[in-house]
């Protein structure tokens, strides 16, 4: 059977994580994802929104994401070429709804009863298009009126991470159902996951990348996989800040505020051996955990014991600090070059940014671009597969 092969309708402003979390994702699980947006091209970029509840407030907040590259252009869309249709929410969705071109598009969808998943505000597009009348669907609840409206049968998410599924036709509140709503698709595509049964560990810390840590931890979740992220000096239901770096021109990386990244279990008392695999993220929490003694700990654990260890783009000045990479072949973000040859490792040149390299037990990559490949790499030492 050929490639499984996906479009994502994408348009400004778009929810940051609704966007890139699914393209990586599948991409990472050996699916072929096109990002389209009406009036841009392969090449051209949607600016994104971070999208957060907080406290106290009556409803989200809005803060400036990555810019999210396309990678197809709209005006060249065969649906007959495509398995399925991924709607990312944000604010794109309230756009993409009057456009006639989009709305033909998810008809046509819809009438090949390909799986459509969507999700947020996304559910405005499948509203406008006629495609939730008769359907069970859920969305960001300030879309039940359009979806009631369309002949929808709403269901009240109980929490921000509902999921439902009714026939072809998969819906979700928000980004923090993202595991059982790529799992939904993944199934309806025709996909099966094997090997499932790990127990991963991700190290946090404030200001970790958004990216660097959301998609792989999303994605392993997605799997089936059960994820734990910890911080030092944190306990279970606390937050990490976190940081959208990108790429806008200047000499070095941007930065600016993300999501904040709710952790799952404590720091303190962490049986690292209770655990199949390691992720470190990047960002710039990795320049703080390296002189935390605690932490070179759990990591010199997972290298001695051969266990899979994935770091990505400043994680590995963690690994360098640890004094694990002397004899090891490793790339990481080009600033963090110093670092890893300092540490006695043969330096691999990240050229395209997006190439992730295994050596042993160890996978590294340079930056978020290469999530897809750092995934896939990772899952190919914890002995995970998805097939079609």
């Amino acid at each position: 059977m050929g490639q499984k092969r996906v479009l994502l309708l994408c348009g400004d402003y778009m929810e940051d994580s609704e966007a890139m979390v699914p393209f990586q994702a599948l991409q990472a699980f050996g699916v072929a994802v096109d990002a389209v947006c009406p009036g841009k091209e392969a090449g051209d970029s949607c600016r994104t929104a971070i999208h957060e509840l907080p406290p106290g407030r009556q409803t989200y907040s809005e803060s400036r994401g990555h810019n999210f590259t396309l990678n197809a252009n709209f005006d060249e869309i065969e649906v007959s070429k495509y398995d399925g249709l991924v709607i990312p929410g944000g604010r794109a969705p309230e756009y993409l709804a009057v456009n006639s071109s989009v709305v033909d598009l998810v008809r046509k969808f819809a009438d090949s009863k390909k799986p459509i998943a969507s999700i947020c505000h996304g559910q405005l597009v499948l509203a406008a298009a006629g495609t939730a009348k008769g359907r069970k669907c859920t969305a960001f609840p300030a879309v039940r009126p359009a979806l009631i409206a369309s002949g929808a049968h709403w269901v009240e998410p109980e929490t921000m991470s509902a999921c439902v599924a009714d026939g072809n036709l998969i819906t979700a509140a928000t980004y923090e159902g993202h595991p059982e709503f790529i799992r939904l698709f993944v199934k309806a595509l025709g996909g099966n996951i094997t090997g499932s049964d790990k127990k991963i560990l991700f190290l946090c810390g404030d200001y970790v990348e958004d990216y660097e840590v959301t998609v792989p931890f999303q994605s392993l979740q997605a799997l089936g996989c059960h994820v734990d992220a910890v911080c030092p000096k944190k306990k279970a239901g606390d937050t990490c800040a976190t940081a959208v770096h990108d790429f806008e021109g200047d000499q070095t990386y941007s930065e600016k505020p993300g999501h904040n990244f709710t952790l799952t279990a404590d720091f303190e008392g962490l049986d690292s051996s209770s655990y199949d695999a390691l992720v470190i993220p990047g960002g710039r929490s990795p320049e703080y955990l390296a002189l935390d003694e605690k932490v070179v700990a759990v990591v010199k654990h997972f290298m001695d014991a051969k266990k899979p260890v994935a770091s990505i783009c400043h994680g590995q000045q963690i690994l360098a600090a640890s004094g694990v990479l002397q004899g090891k072949k490793c790339t990481a973000y080009p600033a963090v070059k110093l670092n890893v040859v300092l540490a006695g490792a043969t330096w691999l040149e990240p050229e395209p940014i997006y190439r992730c390299f295994t050596d042993g037990n160890l996978v590294t990559g340079a930056a978020w671009p290469g999530h897809p490949e750092f995934i896939s790499q990772l899952m190919a030492l914890l002995g995970v597969r998805v097939s079609f």
